[in-house]
């Protein structure tokens, strides 16, 4: 009741400020959305409405105006191009073409935006991967002196940045906010929670590995699972079932599906969040304190040709032929994750719950994973760790897609799009925006009634995500210099791994120096004109990789053993922890 006078308080301040002024758009289209479509919410009706009606003022100066948005697809971004635009449009006056590309699209036109400084979009929708990119470059505006300087008056009152839970993905160097969090989701461990309950299957698995089933802690376990399911189970009710579900298309998504934290979940890089220093989940070195990246290669200090790294890689390609159904190798992003669906796979190591929503459509849907009633027959649980891994280390990827402004687009489009922007994350449309595509952002969304009634239907989505242990699931982070040209060399070179034409260490040692290749020039750029803001990498000078190997702070040497006993933990007693916590 409390914390209820104390908003009802602070939004009647808000308006107290906001210039008494003809509010010429429609105020009955704010209420007829408030009403029929931004419900529930974290705010009265009033508030809601309060909220409107800062929008409707703010915006007057570009009423009329036809401004151009750009996100990758993913449902919460449909639901933003295909409703919250036309909400937006009815109750301000400006019209938004909200585009939804696929991602590799989205990390073209940045770059040829800032490489051009042609305003190809006014506003973008891309990941916080690109930190380390705009931090440098900037090219992108900081939004940390945006909203205190040319973009005050239009700055909402009420958007609260410390509500937003990926806030520090956002986050430069120097302290600033680049990025607005839009939506968020993470890389799971999913499972088939019906099938791991089963009396016969979990004594099968105790006679032959000597352990219980469960979800695995460490990737033994999960490759015991694998083999499992796919080897000795083989069929459920009939059907011809696989122990894993991964993909290897050689696409741009492959590249992601590694840069996307895999290596740290192996456990190559340091300790350290959100991201490790002085190593990276990329293999990237920069040492504590500085804001120059020293390499990749192990030669100069970085792991991304280190024995964790293609560790991680060999098991991909090993888990993938081995395990996965017919076909996998050639799917891509988008086709493996729904794929789930057909209720023909026991578990999946690298699952976004992104997909979430598509895990919880009706059986009537063709989706085999719910009951007759809707409710899970899979869970979703926290990603198992690689032998090389370490308490204090990230433990997976956390995906926070952004809003971005660019320094290129013209003012008053620049603070039109803003005002799109903040109206698609403001608390009067996030819950409502969160239901639809289950990619929170912020922590008062999270721990909303509504959510609590629909968590069991959710298969651990809102537990994880009220748990402490979220914070280990993080973004790319400032050791990347320059997320576009690193990023497209993952891809072919991993592809090389998938169709037998290198060896895993073969593929991480070219991509290393590719990688390294590629930061040289960075360095020259930045070392005659700047063009990183004196942060761009200063790379150690090659050295024999022992002087490295296994020393405090470097990469980590092999192990004897990559292959320790495989350890589970019951998905019950795991939440009943995350609740104690």
């Amino acid at each position: 009741m409390r914390k209820e006078r104390l908003a009802a308080g602070m939004f009647a301040a808000v308006m107290a400020m906001t210039p008494v002024a003809a509010v010429h758009a429609d105020m009955a289209a704010a209420k007829r959305w408030v009403e029929k479509e931004f419900q529930p919410s974290t705010l009265t009706r009033e508030q809601q409405l309060q909220e409107m009606e800062w929008f409707i003022r703010a915006a007057q100066p570009f009423k009329g105006m036809e401004i151009n948005v750009l996100s990758e697809t993913i449902p919460t971004h449909e639901y933003e191009s295909k409703t919250l635009a036309k909400a937006f449009e009815e109750i301000t006056g400006i019209k938004v073409n909200h585009q939804v590309l696929g991602e590799g699209e989205v990390v073209q036109a940045v770059q040829t935006q800032m490489q051009t400084n042609r305003n190809l979009y006014d506003a973008y929708i891309n990941d916080s991967d690109l930190i380390g990119t705009h931090s440098r470059l900037q090219s992108a505006v900081n939004l940390t002196d945006w909203m205190a300087g040319a973009g005050k008056a239009v700055t909402l009152p009420t958007l609260d940045v410390r509500d937003f839970i990926g806030i520090s993905f956002t986050t430069g160097p120097d302290g600033k906010v680049w990025q607005l969090p839009d939506q968020q989701f993470a890389n799971l461990y999913w499972f088939r929670y019906d099938w791991f309950k089963r009396p016969e299957l979990k004594k099968q698995f105790r006679e032959k590995y000597g352990y219980e089933l469960g979800v695995p802690v460490n990737w033994s376990a999960y490759e015991d699972i694998a083999e499992f399911f796919s080897v000795r189970v083989k069929q459920i009710d009939g059907k011809r079932i696989y122990g894993h579900m991964d993909y290897g298309k050689r696409a741009p998504d492959l590249g992601w599906r590694m840069t996307d934290a895999w290596l740290s979940m192996a456990g190559a890089g340091s300790k350290g969040l959100p991201n490790g220093r002085p190593i990276d989940e990329w293999g990237i070195r920069m040492e504590k304190g500085s804001c120059n990246p020293a390499g990749a290669t192990v030669a100069r200090g970085g792991e991304t040709n280190g024995p964790a790294a293609v560790y991680a890689i060999e098991k991909w390609d090993q888990w993938l032929r081995k395990y996965a159904p017919p076909g996998a190798a050639d799917y891509d992003f988008y086709q493996s994750l729904p794929a789930l669906s057909q209720g023909n796979v026991a578990q999946q190591i690298f699952w976004y719950t992104a997909f979430t929503s598509e895990m919880v459509r009706p059986r009537k849907d063709g989706n085999n994973t719910v009951d007759d009633q809707g409710m899970p027959l899979w869970r979703m649980a926290p990603s198992p760790h690689g032998p090389y891994w370490e308490d204090g280390m990230k433990l997976g990827y956390q995906d926070t897609g952004s809003w971005t402004l660019f320094k290129s687009t013209p003012l008053d489009r620049r603070k039109a799009a803003w005002l799109y922007a903040q109206f698609t994350v403001s608390r009067t449309v996030d819950v409502k925006k969160s239901q639809v595509g289950l990619t929170f952002i912020r922590d008062s969304t999270i721990r909303h009634k509504s959510f609590t009634e629909r968590a069991p239907k959710l298969g651990g989505l809102v537990e994880f995500y009220r748990s402490p242990d979220r914070v280990l699931w993080t973004p790319t982070g400032i050791n990347v210099p320059d997320y576009p040209k690193l990023a497209q060399l993952w891809w072919q070179n991993i592809g090389d791994v998938n169709s037998g034409t290198f060896t895993a260490q073969q593929a991480m040692d070219r991509l290393a120096g590719d990688m390294d290749d590629v930061m040289a020039r960075m360095q020259v750029a930045d070392e005659k004109a700047k063009t990183y803001g004196g942060c761009g990498p200063r790379l150690n000078k090659p050295r024999n990789p022992k002087e490295w190997l296994g020393k405090p702070n470097g990469p980590k040497a092999k192990l004897a053993n990559e292959k320790p006993k495989g350890e589970t933990i019951d998905y019950d007693l795991l939440v009943k922890r995350w609740a104690a916590k």
